[in-house]
């Protein structure tokens, strides 16, 4: 059941994604991100009292480059293309962070796939190379993440740790988003579609995520979580009408390997503290 749950919350994720892509033709994707992360700050607002610590606000600078990366890599390169790439964050991270060589490997794979990526995109044509640079930023941001959001939970910040970060998030990225999207942004129809990809790319995944990993081993959850490029490719084809090339297919192949390899080679974790579990409930929750 939990490994359903994660599953979902990945579907959920990049299916956000993709709906928040269809809002850059109208309020650009610096809007789009404030619309995001401004939402889905006044829901967690509402779930829990938001703490600004030192530790928040860190959480809350890579909450805003990892969002801004990301969507303005995903208005020039595929929702799956962008995905794929920026997962080398948290698999680059972990093979860092263990010093094991055979991890090593794992992100030599991913590499391997990522230059794969690059050879031909789905239209049959070489990749934008500045939405590229967008996601590896994206990819750095997002391992950054790993470890603020560690770091929030560890202080015993919980949930209103986040809510704080994303309060701060949203103040970041607003001013750039207004002056993007303008009036526009606060356009009933806009909202009401800002408010989806808050639902799906924030709320319902990271509730799905908490619930899932009380019960679920370190090790099933990243191979789950490896699945996310070929969620992302999934969600661009049904949404978006990105259909990837049999090239593009088998480098997002390399990187999912790599992806569930080195999450078979996690360890389980040990029943620690509630604060040291309550450090691996914030650190799903991506882009």
């Amino acid at each position: 059941m939990a490994v359903f749950l994660v599953l979902g919350s990945v579907i959920s994720l990049q299916f956000g994604a993709a709906f928040a892509s269809q809002l850059f033709g109208q309020i650009g994707a610096p809007g789009a991100t404030a619309l995001r992360l401004g939402i889905s700050a006044l829901m967690l607002a509402v779930v829990a009292r938001p703490k600004i610590r030192q530790e928040t606000i860190v959480l809350g600078l890579t909450l805003a480059g990892m969002n801004g990366t990301f969507y303005l890599a995903l208005d020039r390169i595929p929702l799956g293309v962008a995905v794929t790439i920026e997962f080398l964050g948290p698999l680059g991270l972990a093979a860092v962070l263990s010093r094991r060589p055979r991890d090593f490997v794992w992100v030599g794979l991913a590499l391997v796939g990522i230059v794969v990526l690059g050879v031909r995109e789905y239209t049959g044509a070489k990749l934008d190379l500045i939405g590229v640079a967008l996601a590896l930023f994206a990819a750095a941001f997002w391992a950054c993440y790993v470890l603020a959001g560690r770091k929030v939970a560890t202080a015993g910040l919980g949930i209103g740790g986040v809510a704080g970060a994303s309060l701060i998030a949203a103040a970041l990225t607003l001013p750039y988003g207004l002056s993007a999207a303008g009036a526009t942004l606060f356009d009933p129809k806009i909202l009401l579609l800002g408010t989806l990809v808050a639902l799906m790319a924030s709320a319902i995944p990271y509730a799905l995520e908490i619930k899932a990993l009380r019960t679920l081993e370190p090790g099933t959850f990243g191979v789950v979580l490896a699945l996310e490029p070929a969620a992302a490719a999934l969600a661009g084809a049904v949404l978006l009408g990105q259909h990837l090339s049999v090239i593009s297919l088998c480098g997002m192949a390399l990187v999912i390997t790599a992806g569930v390899g080195a999450a078979l080679r996690t360890a389980p974790a040990p029943r620690g503290t509630p604060a040291q579990r309550d450090a691996d409930l914030v650190l799903p929750v991506p882009q």
